[in-house]
């Protein structure tokens, strides 16, 4: 596979919810090409995935 189809696949699995394989099929995108628009994808997606508010978990 090529690494727009691994982007778009990563951005299939994120439409549904899949999150791992999202990051999976971008991380392998990036590996065949650095340029690829799944650098930025997968930096957004880990920021996500990484966001808590803290005041939500302090009464």
């Amino acid at each position: 596979m090529t690494a727009e189809e691994y982007f778009q696949l990563g951005n299939e699995c994120r439409k549904k919810g899949d999150w791992q394989n999202a990051l999976a099929n971008y991380m392998e995108a990036i590996e065949l090409d650095s340029e690829s628009p799944a650098v930025v994808a997968k930096e957004m997606l880990e920021s996500i995935l990484n966001f808590y508010n803290k005041d939500a978990y302090n009464p």
